[in-house]
């Protein structure tokens, strides 16, 4: 199996009914609160003689200002070597375990149900509904994919009476993304399957001028359905725009972009249906690299922007460059308040991952995924086909 084209894969999968069927779903409600998190320092030989005001604006200024560290230190919120310091002037030593204690807080509303859509042994399937994120990060430090995860997996440890490792997701998905998540079971399924979506990525970059290489070795197919402004004319369009970063406020790592300078990136999109009166397109796109936001950067860098996209506008580029927040002044915790204007995390375009076709990274055998399509991506023909079965126009 491991010769088999992405297209032999794809028609060996449609050959036959899928191999597994799965209504099942899980998830607990989300708490109010979070339990709070904490970030822990030991100290430098360059930081001894230094005081924990100095430290942490200095060392940590992208997490708060100088008055909101100050707020942060006198709210108790500082622990040296296990003893909470309220003294903004406290001399640290090399060494020593400096502790922030952020408060618990509310997160922003998120879904919380997951449907099973595959699982065997080794791997599981998750349709992702949009608006949950799925690791860790900003705002989102518990209403996140991974955690419900770890919470279905300590169930089953009271259950079974023994402790299983947690299944964990081997790519991401964007917060306002849908569709295929998968997640590993086991080391080995972790490993093969980050493997597959790696080399995808890392074949586009030495092949990006030969498509045909590019196909004959790759072992996941990804496939998506979007929803963009505009009429596209052409009915199949092969995006290879390089995606970088740049420095944008209130995204730490920078934010990606479509750049000259970036890393190869390669879009394959095909027309399915033009709305003429509604001045849109609905299309389908197989990525054949893994970059961040890669669909709704390729697809507005060649003028048609996701429907709803808060962020990415003709060109690849953000919005706006100057995301500051409104007043200057600083949140609750003492941290900056979240800018006023976009980021990637924001959610209202429409994006889904539709359908899978992977070899199984224990068996070699195909295994084509499919997540059921939102109303709003399908076509006239799915939609009445649907309403023929279903007699549901909104199912």
């Amino acid at each position: 199996m491991t010769n088999n084209t992405v297209e032999e894969m794809s028609s060996t999968a449609n050959d036959r009914e899928p191999l597994t069927v799965s209504t099942r779903s899980f998830g607990e409600p989300w708490p109010e609160f979070n339990d709070g998190l904490l970030y822990r320092d030991t100290l430098k030989p360059s930081d001894s003689g230094s005081t924990v005001i100095e430290f942490y604006s200095s060392k940590h200024a992208n997490s708060a200002p100088l008055q909101g560290w100050l707020q942060r230190i006198r709210n108790g919120q500082i622990t040296i070597d296990g003893s909470v310091v309220m003294d903004p002037n406290t001399v640290i030593r090399a060494g020593s375990e400096l502790v922030y204690h952020r408060l618990p807080w509310k997160e922003p509303d998120a879904p919380y149900l997951l449907e099973v859509l595959f699982e065997d042994d080794d791997l599981i399937a998750l349709n992702k509904p949009s608006g949950l994120q799925v690791l860790p990060g900003g705002l989102f430090q518990q209403r996140t994919i991974l955690t419900q995860l770890q919470w279905q997996a300590t169930k089953k440890c009271f259950s079974l009476a023994r402790q299983e490792p947690h299944p964990v997701p081997v790519h991401r998905l964007g917060r306002g993304t849908s569709g295929i998540l998968l997640c590993a079971k086991t080391k080995l399924a972790k490993t093969r399957l980050s493997a597959y979506f790696a080399d995808g990525t890392s074949i586009v970059g030495a092949n990006s001028n030969n498509s045909v290489a590019i196909s004959t070795v790759r072992k996941i197919s990804k496939i998506y359905r979007a929803l963009v402004s505009g009429i596209l004319d052409e009915d199949e369009v092969v995006i290879k725009q390089p995606i970088g970063t740049v420095r944008y406020p209130g995204v730490a790592k920078g934010l990606y972009v479509a750049s000259h300078s970036g890393k190869p990136a390669l879009s394959k999109v095909k027309v399915l249906e033009r709305n003429l009166q509604g001045n849109r397109t609905l299309v389908e796109v197989e990525i054949q690299s893994g970059r961040p936001h890669q669909i709704r950067i390729h697809l507005s860098f060649i003028g048609h922007k996701l429907i709803g996209d808060p962020l990415y506008v003709t060109g690849g580029q953000p919005k706006c460059f100057d995301p500051e927040v409104g007043d200057g002044s600083f949140a609750q915790d003492g941290g900056y308040q979240r800018p006023m204007k976009p980021v990637p995390g924001d959610t209202g375009y429409f994006l889904h991952a539709h359908q899978l076709v992977l070899s199984h990274p224990t068996s070699s055998e195909v295994i084509k995924i499919t997540a059921p399509l939102p109303s709003i991506l399908r076509t006239h023909d799915e939609a009445n086909e649907i309403k023929s079965v279903t007699g549901d126009t909104a199912y």
